[in-house]
C-alpha cells in the first residue's frame, strides 16, 4: 500500500512538473520606463517624431511602461549614439535616427557605426524643401538661385566672402549640407554661406527671424510657419512632387531649376547594442501599432512624410546600402574625416 501511495506521488509530482513546463513563458515587455533617445536638438523633425511616438504609446495605452525622451544633440548627435553605445544588453533603451548615423562618423571619426546598435524598424523616409522667407521677392526657384548667383559674383568681385547668401542647416557636415554642397557643384556660379544650428527646429526659426537666407528644411520643420505665412517653399529635392494636396504645389527641383539632385532622409528607429531578441519583436511589434494609428497617418500626411515601414533583413540591407551612398556623397563634397 505504502508503495503504490508513493508511485502515486511520484506520478502526480511528474505530471504537475509537465504541467508547468507545458505553460508557454509570458512574452518579454519593458518593466521599467524605456529611454528615447533622440540624437538632435529641440523643435526638429527626430524631435517631434519620438515626442509623438511617446504621446501615442500613452493615448492609447500600447506600453506598459512610459517613454521618456531625452534629447543629445551634442558633437551632431555623437553625444546621443555613444550614450546608446555604452548601454550594451540594455532593452529599456532605444533611438530614434536620422542621417547623422551615417554623417556624423563619416565626418568626425567618432567611435561609432550604426553597427554598434540593434536595427528595429524604419518608419518613414523624409524629404527636403528649399525655403526662403516668405518676405523675399523670390517666388521660384529660379529668382532665388539667380540671387544667389548675383551674391556670389559680387563676394568674388570684392573678395569678401561674408557677402555670398546664407543657407541654414542642421549640423556641420549634415544631411542639409550635403543638399547646400550638392547645389553648388549642380549650378555654376552658385555658392553659400552655410550656417549650421543643433536642430531643424531652430533653422527654420532663423528663417523667420532673417537671421539666414534659405534653408533646405524637412517638410515638417517649417509647416507651420509656412501656414502662418511666413516661409515659402520653392523646390522639393526628389523625383516626384509630393502627392498630398497642399504640398502638391510645390515643384521638383529638377521642374524649377532643370538639376536632378534627389535626397530622401531615415527616420528610424535603433537599441541598444546586444539588445534581447525579444525586446526586439516587442519594439518591432509596438512600433507597428503606433504605425497604424490615425494619429501617426495624419502626422505623415500633414508633413509630407513617405509611409516606409521596414524591420528585420529588408531594413538592415537599406540602412548598408544608404551608408555607402553617404559615404560616396560625402567624398565628393570633400565632407569625410582626412
Amino acid at each position: 500500500m505504502k508503495r503504490q501511495l508513493s508511485c502515486l506521488a511520484t506520478w502526480v509530482g511528474l505530471l504537475a512538473l509537465v504541467a508547468v513546463a507545458a505553460i508557454p513563458a509570458a512574452a518579454w515587455e519593458p518593466t521599467k520606463p524605456i529611454e528615447f533617445v533622440i540624437p538632435a536638438g529641440t523643435g526638429g523633425g527626430a524631435d517631434q517624431m519620438a515626442r509623438l511616438i511617446a504621446g501615442i504609446a500613452e493615448k492609447h495605452k500600447l506600453s506598459p511602461r512610459p517613454f521618456i525622451v531625452v534629447n543629445k544633440s551634442g558633437g551632431a548627435g555623437a553625444e546621443g549614439f555613444l550614450h546608446v553605445k555604452g548601454k550594451k544588453g540594455d532593452a529599456h533603451t532605444i533611438i530614434i535616427t536620422l542621417s547623422n548615423l551615417f554623417t556624423t562618423p563619416l565626418h568626425t571619426g567618432v567611435p561609432f557605426n550604426w553597427k554598434d546598435l540593434t536595427p528595429i524598424a524604419r518608419l518613414a523616409l523624409d524629404q527636403f524643401v528649399l525655403w526662403v522667407n516668405a518676405e523675399t521677392p523670390y517666388k521660384t526657384a529660379s529668382e532665388a538661385i539667380a540671387a544667389v548667383k548675383e551674391r556670389a559674383d559680387q563676394a568674388e568681385r570684392e573678395k569678401k566672402p561674408e557677402l555670398r547668401m546664407t543657407m541654414g542647416g542642421t549640423g556641420s557636415a549634415q544631411e542639409d549640407q550635403i543638399i547646400t554642397i550638392q547645389i553648388e557643384q549642380a549650378i555654376p556660379g552658385v555658392k553659400f554661406n552655410y550656417v549650421p544650428f543643433k536642430g531643424g527646429g531652430e533653422v527654420c526659426v532663423n528663417l523667420v527671424g532673417k537671421h539666414v537666407n534659405t534653408t533646405v528644411n524637412n517638410p515638417i520643420e517649417c509647416v507651420s510657419h509656412w501656414k502662418a505665412g511666413r516661409v515659402r517653399p520653392l523646390a522639393v529635392f526628389d523625383a516626384a512632387r509630393m502627392p498630398e494636396q497642399e504640398w502638391n504645389q510645390i515643384p521638383t527641383l529638377k521642374e524649377a531649376l532643370g538639376v536632378d539632385i534627389q535626397y530622401l532622409m531615415l527616420r528610424g528607429i535603433f537599441g541598444a547594442p546586444d539588445m534581447p531578441k525579444e525586446a526586439v519583436e516587442w519594439y518591432v511589434n509596438f512600433l507597428r501599432k503606433v504605425y497604424e494609428t490615425p494619429d501617426f497617418k495624419d502626422y505623415l500626411k500633414q508633413g509630407a512624410l513617405k509611409p516606409a515601414f521596414a524591420s528585420g533583413a529588408e531594413y538592415v540591407k537599406w540602412v548598408e546600402e544608404n551608408e555607402k551612398l553617404h559615404r560616396d556623397l560625402m567624398a565628393k563634397g570633400g565632407l569625410l574625416k582626412k
